[in-house]
């Protein structure tokens, strides 16, 4: 989507809230704020998307499960290229034409038939289109002011200066105010530098070059099964390739590459990877280094108004596993339910804080796992005997078969994607017993507070997150218990009026595997508390809205346990209840 460039001149004098930068956490940011009714101001340099620039290709589960809530998943799979239906594949071969060493099946969470452990499964798309997805979505919401061809070039308090590119004549300013500013302007981040926040961190020792490309006739010729990704390990020119869509464009990740040498021939790259002297029509190419850098802050504010830093402006990570883009949505929504909560009222002073307490460590974890899935790439395990049919060859390939095993966290990272846990959170409640150990391949499903409330699918075929409001907070309760104090649930209202809808639910499976009989979900549909006491929930909410100290509540009731998996429980949800809810 191509838009004109924005009047300075119609920009708002004040705003409530103000994104610099609509990239994919800018533009998710933005979203999440008009659906719980919060207007925002974009400020967004590009006046459209390079569509040869596709950077991010993996959209993983949880990031379509935000979608879904955005009423966006839908159209992001209609607009991706390559459906469900193509492959679920990464395959590690000699070249694209040769031998297959090892596979890795549904990676980044693909999964054809229904998935079990999130309400979506992941989608192969390119960054761009998911851009394009969004700015659709932004364009058409009356909530949201879409300013492109503008930048912000300065923050001072709640003074932000917005500037006409330097090459407009002549180039001008304009001050806006904003209560809440929200720095998605990427790696060289003007907020960020305004704030005066360093990163941390440093770039890998090796280069790579991304290369878009056409080539008629070349899928026909593959040997190998289709996947999402070819790893090839061919010596001079290994890396990653893969289709873009399903006529003749591809692309293509050479890694460890030397980008500055005058001989450089992207043409000879790739047909190396190929395995034959195909035509080779490039597009565009993209030089980068991967860098493994964090912000050693995210920002600060109140419920009344502050500033800070999400997605490539707080934190930056080599792309192996796909967590880049993915990280920086998980951001974004974190930040906006608990900005929109300070601008309804029910914001208490601790909430915002935690955006940083919450989202920084997830960071540091992504950024470490991805690093050493880098230290580890195709070219490392780049032999020319893969290619060779010979006993040799047949010994090799079996070799590297076991050797790429230390590749399953990159495609595998369940627990990176779904296991992540804010149990240290000032704003989740602490109970006995520690949450499951985080382990980047491994996800234990598990309701303990701060963990991802572990999915499951309803008798009916809805996802039990379909009964949760994101708007608010909603108390998950078992329809077959007797709770102490359950009538009359009207008395279940914090003082500080914090947005909650209880829904009974007649499902043993899932209450079985949530480890209680009342368990209470945050707009981001993570646990903030699970007991058998309703009496409990009054100030349960109060806490996970920011309004007061972690306590101790006591144990779920005995014969309440956890299971290892979310089997896909049948159940049946009554008619939600709500009760303070702001809308």
């Amino acid at each position: 989507m191509s838009a004109a460039v924005f009047d300075l001149d119609a920009l708002p004098p004040h705003v409530r809230v103000l994104v610099s930068g609509g990239g994919p956490s800018g533009l998710v940011c933005a979203l999440e704020l008009a659906h719980r009714g919060i207007p925002s101001l974009v400020v967004e340099p590009r006046v459209g998307v390079d569509p040869n620039r596709p950077r991010a290709k993996t959209t993983n589960a949880r990031t379509m499960t935000h979608l879904r809530r955005l009423g966006l998943a839908d159209a992001l799979r209609a607009a991706a290229p390559l459906s469900a239906d193509y492959s679920e594949t990464v395959i590690f071969c000699s070249h694209l034409l040769g031998f297959e060493v090892r596979r890795f099946e549904h990676a980044f969470q693909l999964h054809r038939e229904r998935y079990e452990l999130q309400p979506e499964a992941g989608q192969q798309v390119a960054q761009p289109i998911v851009e394009e997805v969004l700015r659709a979505a932004v364009v058409a919401s009356p909530l949201i002011t879409f300013a492109t061809g503008l930048s912000v070039t300065s923050v001072d308090g709640r003074a932000v200066t917005v500037a006409t590119p330097a090459s407009t004549e002549p180039g001008r300013a304009r001050e806006v105010t904003a209560d809440f500013i929200v720095g998605a302007d990427g790696s060289g981040s003007a907020v960020r530098r305004s704030l005066g926040i360093a990163l941390q961190g440093g770039s890998a020792a090796r280069s790579n070059l991304n290369v878009l490309f056409r080539s008629p006739g070349l899928a026909e010729r593959v040997a190998l099964d289709d996947a999402v990704q070819y790893w090839v390990m061919a010596p001079g020119a290994s890396g990653i390739i893969g289709r873009a869509d399903l006529d003749d464009t591809w692309w293509a990740i050479i890694q460890g590459v030397d980008v500055t040498a005058p001989d450089l021939d992207p043409v000879a790259l790739v047909r190396t990877m190929v395995g034959a002297d195909v035509a080779v029509d490039v597009i565009a190419t993209d030089p980068w280094t991967a860098r493994m850098l964090l912000a050693e802050h995210y920002g600060s504010g109140t419920s009344a108004g502050g500033s800070f830093l999400v997605g490539d402006a707080a934190h930056l990570n080599p792309p192996w596993g796909g967590h880049g883009f993915n990280t920086c949505v998980a951001d974004a929504v974190n930040l906006a339910w608990k900005i929109a909560a300070g601008i309804q009222g029910w914001a208490g002073e601790a909430l915002l804080d935690s955006y940083e307490l919450e989202r920084r460590p997830v960071a540091a974890r992504t950024i470490s796992d991805a690093a050493n899935n880098g230290g580890r790439l195709a070219n490392d395990f780049a032999d020319a005997v893969l290619g060779v049919d010979s006993a040799a060859g047949e010994a090799l390939r079996a070799a590297a078969h076991d050797a790429l095993e230390v590749k399953r966290s990159e495609f595998s990272s369940l627990g990176l994607v779904l296991g992540y846990s804010y149990a240290d959170s000032p704003i989740v409640a602490r109970e006995p017993g520690a949450a499951p150990a985080e382990d980047p391949i491994t996800y234990v499903p598990s309701a303990h507070p701060g963990m991802l409330l572990p999915h499951g699918w309803l008798a009916d075929g809805r996802s039990v997150y379909d009964l949760l409001v994101d708007t608010g907070f909603t108390l998950l309760v078992d329809a077959r218990t007797a709770l102490d104090a359950r009538q009359p649930l009207d008395g279940l209202e914090s003082p500080h009026g914090v947005p909650v809808t209880v829904v009974e639910l007649d499902a043993p499976a899932l209450f079985d595997l949530w480890g209680a009989p009342a368990v209470l979900v945050r707009p981001d549909q993570h646990v903030a508390w699970r007991g058998s006491s309703l009496a409990d929930v009054p100030a349960a909410l109060d806490l996970a809205a920011g309004w007061g100290a972690a306590a101790e509540p006591a144990a779920a009731e005995p014969g309440a346990t956890e299971t290892a998996a979310p089997e896909a429980a049948a159940a049946t949800a009554a008619p939600a209840l709500t009760h303070g809810a702001r809308r």
